[in-house]
């Protein structure tokens, strides 16, 4: 055999090993946003590419979005929004027909939204269309390369034909994806509406504390009324679950539940998000596109973080509530708005009204039915529930095997004030997952924020010197160990490689008493050698 078709069959064989790693990645049962991440390093890495990129229809926002990208940023991952037809995303959507650009700067189709840099509009760009039957679903694209040869279009085909081949696949993957949502979506119907259940708990939402159990019964009650609904509380406290509960228990579960984050967009661009626009109702409106509000028809619009909103968009929005009609942005033509409104803020809406930074009229038009979600700090035996679901949810994605969190980073969880919410917890559990290393969830895994509110290392964080950081850990390993052994502190000693004496000085030296976990084991605390060991 010749030295050429050895290595041709080498790259034979390279790229079907390389399509048998990505099958094996769609094929790993995880979520469908951790598939087409690991899918997207999988490319990137096998074709060295520049940028790998994702983009998903959303039919009823009529927007092509970056679902996931390698190589780009969130800020440029967010600008990169497109409308079928617009740019070489739009066309491949609207067409069905994969784009080829040997030289990206030489193409005019080319909009650069995400605002890639000089130095890559020499690059080449490949997008092809994601199907699924006869719909195309979205875009699979790449910023590869280019050397300069005259062919440059041959050179770019093998690409081409790998990156359809893995578009397939994705397919595949996004179709079992949606109808795992679609069953779960259905249970957790099924479930709001259960009403001879006489649980009042919503699925979506974690938690048996006292305090949550009026927000319970408010959902409960307000959920098949069509009255305007606002929900308060700080930011990460969960509102938007209270929004989807409140929606999939009410008349129009089976409508659209449509989101808009106010806090996220400017002004000039909230008004086309919420109305719509016509074809050339301004620079770069090259199609008619529809609002939420009519995306939301006989629905609900959820409006996160309302307070942010500015005076003009409040007056329109106000005539929404009252007269139930809106036009899009550059039309005329008079629509009707069938949809109830759930918004969600952190803000003292008061205190705007006072300051002329929010109209009267409209809190008044909003704040009919509000509900209040009441911070973590006040839901404390939430926590561990909270984190143990965390705990799965990231085992998940992670591959991971966490399967208990220590005494010391229990107290530290329940010490801890959390300022940032569930949202805080989750990124906690998040970062503690990921660092364990023993199926264990230790004090040290946690954040420093949360180290630090360890009432026995206060004065000693984790990030401290390395004496402190050795103590910390000595500290968590005899708690372990006592609680493991039910308070026997010669078991404990030997479990830690230790003597009784070192044992009794450890103990002694941070504090802690080994009667007490007897006494949480139901034994009697008793008079023993350990005793002596213990005070001597």
């Amino acid at each position: 055999m010749s030295e050429k078709c050895r290595q041709c069959q080498g790259e034979v064989w390279d790229e079907l090993d390389f399509i048998a790693r990505i099958s094996r990645n769609l094929l790993a049962g995880e979520d469908i946003d951790s598939i087409l991440r690991r899918v997207l390093n999988e490319l990137s890495e096998h074709q060295k590419y520049k940028r790998g990129m994702i983009s998903l229809f959303n039919r009823k926002a009529g927007s092509i979005n970056i679902k996931d990208a390698y190589g780009v940023t969130p800020e440029e991952q967010a600008r990169g929004i497109y409308y079928p037809g617009e740019g070489i995303t739009g066309e491949v959507v609207e067409t069905g027909s994969s784009i080829m650009v040997p030289r990206i700067r030489k193409d005019r189709r080319f909009l650069n939204k995400t605002g890639m840099s000089e130095d890559l509009l020499d690059s080449a760009f490949i997008c092809v269309p994601i199907r699924t039957g006869h719909q195309i679903i979205g875009t699979l694209s790449a910023v590869r390369d280019n050397p300069d040869t005259k062919g440059d279009a041959e050179f770019l085909r093998g690409d081409e034909r790998l990156l359809q081949i893995v578009a397939s696949m994705i397919a595949q993957a996004a179709q079992v994806s949606r109808s795992r949502e679609e069953e779960n979506m259905q249970q957790m119907r099924e479930q709001l509406r259960d009403e001879e259940s006489g649980q009042l708990k919503p699925p979506n939402i974690i938690g048996n504390s006292k305090v949550m159990q009026p927000v319970y019964q408010m959902i409960s009650k307000v959920a098949p009324a069509a009255s305007t609904i606002l929900i308060l509380g700080e930011s990460g406290v969960g509102k938007e679950l209270v929004a989807e509960a409140i929606h999939y228990a009410s008349t129009r579960s089976d409508r659209p539940f449509i989101k808009l984050n106010c806090a996220a967009l400017p002004e000039s661009i909230i008004e086309s998000e919420l109305f719509g626009h016509e074809k050339g109702a301004f620079t770069g409106a090259v199609s008619l596109r529809k609002g939420r509000f009519e995306l939301a028809q006989g629905g609900t619009l959820f409006l996160d973080e309302i307070g942010e909103i500015g005076l003009g968009i409040q007056a329109k929005l106000l005539r929404v509530l009252q007269e139930r009609e809106y036009e899009r942005v550059g039309g005329t033509e008079t629509l009707k708005a069938d949809v109830r409104i759930i918004a969600a803020t952190n803000k003292n809406l008061e205190l705007k009204v006072r300051d002329g930074e929010f109209r009267e009229d409209l809190y008044y038009r909003l704040n009919i039915i509000p509900i209040t979600v009441p911070p973590l700090r006040e839901r404390k035996t939430d926590i561990l529930l909270l984190s143990d679901f965390f705990i799965e949810k990231y085992n998940r994605l992670n591959r991971k095997d966490v399967h208990r969190i220590s005494t010391p980073a229990i107290d530290m969880l329940t010490a801890y004030h959390w300022p940032g919410n569930v949202r805080e917890l989750e990124n906690s559990i998040e970062r503690a997952v990921i660092l364990s290393e023993d199926s264990v969830i230790h004090g040290y895994h946690l954040p420093p924020s949360l180290q630090m509110a360890d009432p026995h290392f206060k004065d000693q964080p984790y990030a401290g010197t390395l004496q402190q950081k050795l103590d910390s850990i000595e500290y968590e390993m005899i708690v372990e160990a006592l609680k493991f052994t039910r308070g026997n502190l010669s078991r404990a000693a030997e479990r830690l490689g230790l003597t009784n004496r070192m044992m009794g000085i450890r103990a002694k030296k941070y504090g802690i008493d080994f009667k007490a976990y007897r006494r949480a084991s139901g034994l009697s605390p008793g008079s023993d050698e350990e005793d002596e060991s213990y005070t001597a």
